[in-house]
């Protein structure tokens, strides 16, 4: 509107046969599941889209009352998530490299900035060898849960054994942040617990990301590096 460009709008009528093609072109039996997948469809083809509300309405639905429609209304949108990334076995950087290339060439996932790798001694006690570690960027379609499970699947992809707590691994991925929520559930937690106390994720976040705000301590990356270097 500001600029009054054709190049910075969303044209509507290639919308409307992008929505029309999508729906000649797949079958499902919800309402729900066509809402998903459309929106899923839109926001990955369209560079401009940020955030869509679709609403799907159904004439003549068989209901036995004297309603014109039902209809199905739902909200999504890209997220910004941050990965923190290490490993301390074998072949350390291709470990690294296929992790992320992984979230790459994962559907609903763009990888838009990777931390340089950092040479770091073990956390928490446990004697081993170091560590490469890293953080990334992910502008992402998953919610928190399915990201936590696609790391997960990725971890298990590198043989990632859980034998020991902050002991040795192959592929270590872990969510510092995801947009400004707090999660706290038995499987997840954001912000990353601790993170604050550790130079190896602190360190590669702010060659990324030094003025996000952590959304519970109200400090910048770079202000919570600076007081952990200073102890």
């Amino acid at each position: 509107g500001l600029t009054d460009e054709l190049t910075a709008s969303i044209h509507y009528g290639e919308v409307s046969h992008m929505i029309t093609k999508f729906a000649k072109e797949h079958t499902y039996k919800l309402l729900e599941a066509l809402a998903e997948n459309l929106c899923q469809m839109l926001l990955s083809e369209l560079p401009l889209l940020k955030k869509i509300t679709l609403r799907i309405e159904k004439p003549w639905a068989p209901v036995g009352l004297p309603l014109d429609t039902v209809a199905v209304e739902i909200t999504r949108s890209w997220h910004t998530a941050y990965v923190a990334f290490g490993s301390n076995l074998g072949d350390k950087k291709k470990y690294l490299d296929n992790g992320i290339q992984g979230l790459k060439d994962t559907p609903g996932c763009e990888v838009e900035a990777v931390s340089k790798y950092l040479v770091t001694e073990p956390y928490g006690g446990v004697e081993q060898d170091e560590f490469l570690n890293g953080v990334l960027r992910l502008r992402t379609l998953l919610t928190p849960e399915e990201l936590l499970d696609r790391l997960h699947e990725l971890e298990a992809e590198a043989n990632r054994e859980r034998l020991i707590h902050w002991g040795p691994r192959t592929l270590d991925l872990d969510i510092l942040f995801y947009d400004n929520e707090i999660i706290d559930t038995p499987d997840l937690h954001i912000p990353h617990i601790d993170m604050q106390n550790r130079d190896f994720v602190l360190k590669p976040m702010d060659e990324i990301a030094p003025y996000y705000r952590h959304p519970v301590l109200n400090k910048t990356i770079h202000q919570l590096l600076d007081e952990l270097l200073a102890k």
